[in-house]
This record gives C-alpha cells, sequence and structure tokens, in this order.
C-alpha cells in the first residue's frame, strides 16, 4: 500500500514571506487553490492507494470536503513531526510506503508523480527537488525508513539521512516538481509554467497585477 500525505500549515499562519506581495486574504485563497491542485494531481497517479491531508487548521479540512483525498485534521506541533505521525497513522503494515508531496506545488503533473513512485526500491528513499534545494516531493519504502527532513535544503538533509540508514537514494528532477512557492518570485515562476492546476492558474491571472514591480 502507498498513501500520500500532503501536509499543511494553518492559513493563518501559511506563506508569510509573501505578504508584501499579497495581502493575507489573497495568500489563503492561493494556498487553497494550490491545495486542491496537488490533491487533484494525487489522486491521478494509479499506483497509489490512499490520498489523506494533514493539517491543523479546521478552514483547510473545510475546503477539502468535496474532495475524494482523507483530511487528517491533526494538532502536531512541527512540519516534520506532522508528516512522520500521519506516516504512521496511515502506514499499517511493515511494508507501506508514504508519498510526501508538499501543498505548494501546484505545477504537479500526476504521470510525473507516477514516475517518482516506480523509482523507488524496497527498501529505499526517491525524491523529487525543487529548484532552491529544498524536497516538492519524498517516497519512502517502507513509510519509515527515513525521518522527515523537510525544510531549507532539505535535499541534501534527505540524501545524508537516507546514506545513514544504508539504503538505496534516487533523486530525480521533474519540471512539474521544481517550483513551491516561499517568495514572490516563485509565484511568476509557477505562472509561467505550462502545466500549473486549473485553480492556482485561474487565481494567478486575478492577482498577478497586484504582483507587478
Amino acid at each position: 500500500m502507498i498513501a500520500a500525505i500532503v501536509p499543511v500549515k494553518s492559513l493563518a499562519a501559511s506563506k508569510s514571506r509573501l505578504l508584501p506581495a499579497l495581502d493575507r486574504a489573497s495568500l489563503e485563497r492561493l494556498s487553497v487553490a494550490m491545495l486542491e491542485d496537488v490533491v487533484d494531481a494525487l489522486l491521478g497517479v494509479a499506483s497509489l492507494d490512499r490520498v489523506a491531508v494533514v493539517t491543523p487548521d479546521p478552514q483547510v479540512a473545510a475546503a477539502m470536503r468535496t474532495s475524494s483525498a482523507e483530511v487528517l485534521l491533526r494538532d502536531v506541533a512541527g512540519l516534520n513531526p506532522s508528516i512522520d505521525a500521519a506516516a504512521d497513522e496511515l502506514a499499517r503494515e511493515p511494508g507501506d510506503a508514504t508519498l510526501v508531496v508538499l501543498g505548494d506545488v501546484a505545477g504537479a503533473r500526476s504521470d510525473e508523480l507516477g514516475q517518482l513512485v516506480e523509482a523507488c526500491e524496497e527498501p529505499g528513499v526517491a525524491l523529487a527537488p525543487s529548484s532552491d534545494g529544498g524536497t516538492s516531493a519524498l517516497l519512502r519504502r517502507p513509510a519509515r525508513v527515513i525521518p522527515s527532513g523537510f525544510g531549507p535544503d532539505s535535499a541534501a538533509r534527505h540524501r545524508a539521512l537516507a546514506s545513514a540508514a544504508g539504503v538505496p537514494f534516487t533523486e530525480i528532477a521533474l519540471a512539474s516538481l521544481a517550483v513551491d512557492v516561499d517568495e514572490r518570485d516563485d509565484l511568476l515562476k509557477l505562472a509561467n509554467l505550462p502545466f500549473v492546476g486549473a485553480r492556482t492558474r485561474a487565481l494567478l491571472t486575478q492577482l498577478l497585477p497586484e504582483l507587478a514591480p
């Protein structure tokens, strides 16, 4: 069994580095639109058995009610502890795997996510890096073969964790997973991708005038 986990912060605390460019209401709308597009891409991956959004925010949970994804409304402090707690909850058998995809990788395509899943041996780790050295998606077989190490420069951290655990590590540069949104320039990069999710693209069309220099 392979479960996808999409971790999402509280909307009130999301994307604070974008506040000079967008107001809080716009940021919250953008966070939800990106999440919905990421979830849609994951639901299109045939090799995934479950897709779950883990969040402490009831607003996020409410936004996902019409989706086929599961929602884990859990108040676990910290991104990595919340991911690993969700992995423990979803991966019930020793060989179960998890695919973690950040909720702001709104260019994600189902075929490239599937490619990442197929690239991972058992036991092993497969990673799709973001353009800034972070981790956009992480596949672990089994689910806790290494701990989560998301954050700045996390691609190198996950590589080191796999090495320390003595398990195979595969890193694949996938165009649709290269841009995660942290700063103003990331929004411009995302808007120029040919495969941005429909909800995110529609919202960016409205918001981009606010991003003019």
